[in-house]
């Protein structure tokens, strides 16, 4: 026997939802929300492995005595380059949810140009699971680290130059 209440809305003409309709509304919205919470999720970590910042404490942690000097990160940034106080270089290497680091020592590593002069391939000698071409955003952040990997590189700021020229002096007396 029907209820009353559905007798009188009924009557008066009024749609009655059934609650399966309503159910089903409600767990597609929650559905909805969850995928589209999980893309953000998933987009936010994506971009954070990017994220230089990060990369600091990354590498900080895995070797804590090593002073950081500067970094270069490759076109794609899945590959950052360290420069280290003591004229050591390290790389970073993404992958996927972590980063791989490893410091190289000089004379460890062989730097070959590519055809493309953004870029040129490297061979680690210490582990070769690092080897690989490598390619950035401009000429310039190319050379300097194929610079530090071959432990040649001097910077404008590390060079001692004279304040002023010296005037030549005669120490020598002749009388």
């Amino acid at each position: 026997m029907p209820s009353i209440g559905r007798c009188a809305s009924a009557i008066s003409g009024e749609a009655v939802l059934s609650p399966l309709v309503v159910w089903s509304i409600a767990i597609g919205v929650m559905l909805a929300l969850a995928f589209y919470v999980t893309r953000l999720v998933k987009h936010s970590d994506e971009d954070s492995l990017h994220d230089m910042g990060l990369a600091i404490l990354e590498f900080g942690r895995a070797y804590p005595a090593e002073a950081i000097r500067s970094l270069h990160s490759t076109a794609d940034a899945n590959t950052i380059f360290v420069r280290l106080h003591d004229n050591k270089s390290g790389i970073m290497r993404n992958r996927g949810n972590h980063f791989a680091c490893h410091v190289i020592r000089p004379g460890r590593v062989r730097v070959t140009p590519t055809p493309e002069p953004k870029g040129f391939s490297a061979e680690f000698l210490d582990s070769p699971t690092q080897n690989g071409t490598f390619v950035f955003k401009n000429e310039n952040e190319a050379a300097e680290v194929s610079l530090w990997l071959l432990d040649n590189y001097v910077s404008v700021a590390d060079r001692q130059l004279p304040a002023e020229p010296q005037p030549a002096s005669n120490t020598g007396r002749s009388d």
